[in-house]
């Protein structure tokens, strides 16, 4: 035999062995990344139950007790009110309850919690407030129907047992995803989708979607509805409430401007969707609750975060530029985000002022206020759809700068409106 024949086959029986190694390698691996479905009892909302058998899941739901600073500063887990960094909300809010309690959102366990604490909440805040608050909606929704939307809030407290858990967003039996908001269920068969036959993949981001989103409650029902007949987009909303849908015409009346304005809602999922990941069909739990695997087994985080906590995880299967570039991007987004909310804010702020100064002149053309309203309604949602938004601009940065941009733009035009109606000046 040859010297090279012996080199040949030494080679070849190297990589026989190495082939041989991460075949087993995978074999042994591959049951452990795999975890069989347990059927749970319906209406067993205790998220511990459902972590004695799915301990990785319930391991990583337990860190969404925390309470840290976002890794790019903005999205704080800690309950910290808006107005110390926002202090121009208490203008834009003056009137109604958002002017005396707008906290950072904390993690899914405190929903029941901060629902109670909040003093947003009064004996006559209807039962619709909990609908995105606790898993017990299923069985409140099924004994009651639409009718509990309008029963007081405090009369529901007793059957809210568990807050935002495992339930909310899996079928105890086949823990396969659904949805139980009837709100969600509603808007999305209105756009011709049925979510209970929606593939896999849509529905990591429909569990997240039937919360974060913007609505508001029927006059006289108190039904949750969402806004979405014209679209998604800003504008089409801003169009929908402009037709006064079933009777609503505003959340309050600004007592300064006297305008008649909307409130808006974390409108994570509208953002989203026109975004580039929720057009790439990046889902919400892609990067938000990414894949993880412990021991050799694979298991989806269920500590539902800033993808900035866990970039390699989040980011990285589909970005190759390195963790430490990516943060960066993100908190360039942010930031440029940030100074142009401000902004809008702060002339929104201005308009209020305006208008309310306007109008106590001897004389004002009525004409020109009720324009300057108009202005300062619309330039107060596009400032607000921003702010009341979780991403800080990320989800969608091209639509939330053109946002922000409009909302200043029509700030300026309720002031200057406000002045000539009076005839006046800043």
């Amino acid at each position: 035999m040859s010297r090279k024949t012996k080199v040949f086959l030494t080679l070849l029986l190297v990589a026989a062995l190495f082939c041989v190694f991460i075949a087993l390698r995978i074999a042994v691996f591959k049951p452990g990344s795999t975890v069989k479905p347990v059927k749970i009892a319906a209406g067993e909302y205790d998220p511990a139950i459902w972590g004695k058998y799915y301990p990785l899941e319930y391991k990583s739901y337990q860190k969404n007790l925390e309470m840290v600073p976002s890794p790019t500063g903005y999205g704080d887990s800690r309950k910290i009110q808006h107005s110390i960094k926002e202090p121009e909300i208490l203008t834009n809010f003056k009137g109604m309850a958002f002017s005396k309690d707008y906290a950072e959102d904390r993690g899914h366990p405190y929903a029941i919690q901060d629902l109670k604490e909040t003093k947003r909440i009064s004996p006559n805040s209807p039962g619709a407030c909990m609908t995105c608050k606790t898993a017990n909606l299923i069985d409140i929704y099924k004994e009651m129907g639409w009718t509990y939307a309008k029963t007081p809030l405090t009369q529901l407290f007793p059957r809210m047992n568990h807050p935002v858990v495992c339930a909310n967003c899996h079928d105890p039996e086949t823990m396969n995803l659904r949805v139980i908001n009837p709100a969600f269920i509603e808007a999305m068969q209105k756009k011709g989708i049925d979510v209970k036959k929606a593939p896999r993949d849509r529905m990591r981001s429909y569990v997240c979607g039937q919360c974060h989103v913007e609505y508001y409650f029927e006059p006289g029902t108190s039904r949750v509805i969402f806004p979405w007949d014209k679209g998604l987009l800003p504008e089409q909303m801003y169009a929908y409430y402009s037709e006064k849908p079933g009777g609503f015409t505003e959340d309050w009346l600004h007592p300064d401007s006297r305008a008649k304005m909307l409130k808006a809602q974390h409108p994570d999922f509208e953002t989203w969707s026109n975004g580039t990941h929720g057009k790439a069909g990046v889902s919400c739990a892609d990067c938000h609750m990414p894949f993880m695997r412990e021991n050799g087994q694979k298991y989806t985080s269920h500590w539902v975060t800033s993808p900035m906590k866990h970039v390699k995880a989040s980011c990285t299967k589909c970005h190759v530029e390195g963790e430490a570039w990516l943060l960066e991007t993100v908190k360039t987004t942010q930031n440029s985000v940030w100074q142009l909310q401000r902004i809008a804010g702060t002339v929104v702020a201005r308009a209020h002022e305006a208008i309310g100064r306007a109008e106590a002149a001897a004389k004002v053309n009525s004409a020109e206020i009720d324009k300057a309203r108009e202005f300062v309604r619309k330039a107060q949602w596009f400032w607000d759809i921003v702010a009341a938004e979780n991403s800080m601009g990320f989800h969608n940065p091209t639509q939330i700068l053109n946002t922000l941009g409009q909302s200043i733009d029509l700030a300026h035009q309720a002031i200057s409106t406000a002045n000539r109606a009076a005839n006046t000046s800043n």
